[in-house]
């Protein structure tokens, strides 16, 4: 069986899971090999090939004073090759220290694609994603290792999919202000008493806002501020426990596409100008669960206020974050753009944070600048 680009591609992590007789698999010359079937009938008998189970065994196949293997041995081997090892890319390291002016270069992707035969950045990535020759563990090796274009890789290859993968960061406050400012205007109101529903008359706060009185805003701002505290929990948490659930992650294309969209796409492209704020169709999504919670487990007015307060720090989240790829700030500002640029550059597994480190204080997963 000849080694070809569709062959799956597996890390040395992967081999190294497969060491026992149930499961033995054994690396040489940068092939993967599952001799399980193998181990029982190995003429040197089992124990020495299961001492080096998920292991490389080019040098002990040609050992002399082992046992030097015969053309035929390496013919036989073959027999059971199931992929090949994938080569590691090196821009993420522990010693990445981020410059105040950063930019970094173009990646070359003929290149890139000719070595790591990962993502080809000059093809649509989603059908690539999807038919993924690829394991898990290679697919984070890869996928955390940034690359850089001078314009934004496509994900579909229709243009009316791909507009919508793509957002300018002051997409999120048009969409989402009118919506928290209508949010703070009910809650405002509901104190005072029943109103119609959004659906039945959405403009209907602004007019009735000669109405609102000091005592009401004074009950709303509370609910507000409370959902200005809940969104730092949930931009920390859902940063780390569902944007980053590598752990967890089930090794199938279909999971590693729905990675790749959530987020691995933004690890893959930091850069990518495009795709730094949320598509208001995918905040749509991810909010709404919170939200009917909210209503659930609050009055309509203190829900209406803390979610107001929520989507108001939400702004302010996508707003820095694109800010902390790609603007010159002032110095809380500097310091959490070098913050977030190392969790990219230097350890995708520390620093969650985005507008704060208080979470990652509180967790224990700061990462040292």
């Amino acid at each position: 069986m000849a080694v070809t680009k569709r062959v799956r591609i597996y890390t040395e992590e992967d081999v190294a899971n497969h060491k026992s007789a149930k499961s033995c698999w054994i690396t040489c010359h940068g092939k993967v090999y599952d001799v399980t079937g193998f181990v029982p009938d190995h003429p040197g008998g089992d124990d020495l090939i299961l001492a080096y189970a998920g292991m490389d065994v080019e040098n002990i196949m040609k050992d002399e004073d082992s046992h030097d293997h015969s053309d035929s041995a390496y013919d036989m081997l073959e027999e059971y090759v199931i992929g090949r090892l994938g080569t590691e890319a090196t821009v993420v390291r522990d010693d990445w220290e981020a410059p105040d002016d950063f930019h970094p270069e173009d990646t070359n992707s003929a290149e890139d694609f000719e070595k790591t035969q990962f993502l080809d950045l000059r093809t649509p990535l989603l059908s690539q994603m999807w038919q993924a020759n690829f394991s898990k563990s290679y697919y984070l090796q890869q996928v955390h290792q940034p690359r850089h274009l001078q314009q934004s890789a496509r994900l579909f290859a229709y243009d009316i999919f791909e507009v919508c993968t793509r957002t300018v960061w002051y997409v999120v406050p048009l969409v989402w202000l009118p919506i928290t400012a209508n949010l703070f205007l009910r809650s405002m109101l509901q104190f005072n008493g029943p109103i119609p529903t959004f659906l039945s008359n959405p403009l209907l706060p602004l007019s009735l806002t000669s109405t609102v009185t000091l005592d009401v805003f004074a009950k709303t701002l509370p609910c507000f501020f409370l959902g200005n505290f809940i969104w730092t929990i949930l931009e920390y948490g859902m940063h780390r426990f569902l944007f980053h659930i590598d752990e967890f992650l089930p090794d199938h294309p279909a999971f590693l596409t729905l990675h790749f969209l959530l987020h691995g796409i933004h690890h893959y492209m930091p850069m990518d100008r495009l795709r730094l704020v949320m598509p208001p169709i995918l905040f749509g999504i991810l909010q709404a669960p919170f939200t009917r919670l909210a209503y659930i487990l609050f009055p309509t007015p203190v829900a209406n206020g803390i979610i107001s307060g929520s989507f108001a720090f939400y702004i302010l989240y996508d707003c820095m974050h694109y800010a902390l790829h790609h603007t010159q700030l002032p110095a809380y500002l500097r310091h959490m753009k070098k913050y977030h640029l190392a969790h990219h550059y230097k350890n995708f597994e520390l620093g969650f944070g985005v507008t704060s480190k208080i979470w990652d204080y509180v967790f224990k997963t700061v990462l040292p600048v």
